[in-house]
C-alpha cells in the first residue's frame, strides 16, 4: 500500500518541515505535521467536584507511543504513513486532550499533570491500547482510539472503577488529510467519554464515604 501525503487545514493545523521521510529514507521529503485540535464542551450531566485529579502519563506500547501515523492495511500489519508525522507522540496527544478538557469544564477543583508533583486527591491512569488507521477489510480506514482507565483514589491506593473506551471514526477517504481529520473526531469522542466517566465516577465514589 502506498499512503498518499495532502495538507489538511480544517481544524488540524498541518505544518509543512523539512526532513527526512519518517520511515528512515535517505531521500530528503518534506515533513507534514499533524496536531489534532481537540475542544470538547462540557456535559450537562457531568457534575461539578470539589476535589483534585493528577493525571499520570499514559503508557503504550512503543509502536503506538511515538509520534509516527500507524495504519493496518490487513490484519496483524502495522504501516507508517511516509512524510507525516504527529506534532507529539499519541499518548501525549491523549492526555493533553484530556487534561484540558478537565481545565476548561469548570466543574474540577483542580487538576495537574502527575509529573508536576503535586498530590491530589485522585489518580487517572490511562492505557493506550490503539491508535492507528485500520481497513479491517474496508477500502477506506477508520480511525480506531483504545483506551483503557482507572481511577485511584491516592490517599487509600484503591481503584475505584476501571473502563475501555473504544471509538472508531470512519475517514470518508484515504487521503492522510482525511484519515487525520478522523483521527480528530475519534480522539474528541473519547476525551468527551473519559472526561465524564471521571467526574461521574469520583463523585460517586466521595458521596459513599459520606
Amino acid at each position: 500500500m502506498k499512503p498518499l501525503r495532502t495538507f489538511f487545514c480544517l481544524s488540524l493545523f498541518a505544518l509543512a518541515l523539512p526532513g527526512c521521510s519518517i520511515l528512515g529514507s535517505e531521500q530528503r521529503d518534506p515533513v507534514t505535521i499533524y496536531s489534532p485540535d481537540v475542544r470538547v464542551a462540557p456535559e450537562a450531566d457531568w457534575p461539578s467536584v470539589p476535589w483534585t485529579l493528577v493525571i499520570a502519563k499514559p503508557t503504550a506500547s512503543r509502536v503506538v507511543d511515538s509520534p509516527r501515523i500507524t495504519v493496518r492495511p490487513v490484519p496483524g500489519e502495522l504501516q507508517v504513513y511516509r512524510g507525516v508525522s504527529w506534532a507529539q507522540p499519541a499518548t501525549d496527544l491523549l492526555q493533553d486532550a484530556v487534561q484540558r478538557t478537565l481545565e476548561d469544564s469548570g466543574r474540577i477543583g483542580a487538576v495537574a499533570s502527575a509529573d508536576a508533583g503535586i498530590l491530589g486527591d485522585y489518580k487517572l491512569v490511562m492505557d493506550l491500547r490503539r491508535f492507528e488507521a485500520d481497513y479491517a477489510g474496508e477500502t477506506i480506514p477508520s480511525a480506531v482510539v483504545e483506551v483503557n482507565a482507572k481511577l485511584v483514589h491516592n490517599r487509600d491506593q484503591y481503584v475505584v472503577a476501571s473502563r475501555t473506551f473504544l471509538h472508531r471514526q470512519s475517514a470518508g477517504g484515504v487521503e492522510i488529510g482525511q484519515v487525520a481529520g478522523a483521527f480528530e473526531q475519534a480522539l474528541s469522542a473519547s476525551t468527551r467519554e473519559i472526561v465524564g466517566w471521571v467526574l461521574k465516577t469520583g463523585h460517586a465514589d466521595t458521596g459513599r464515604k459520606h
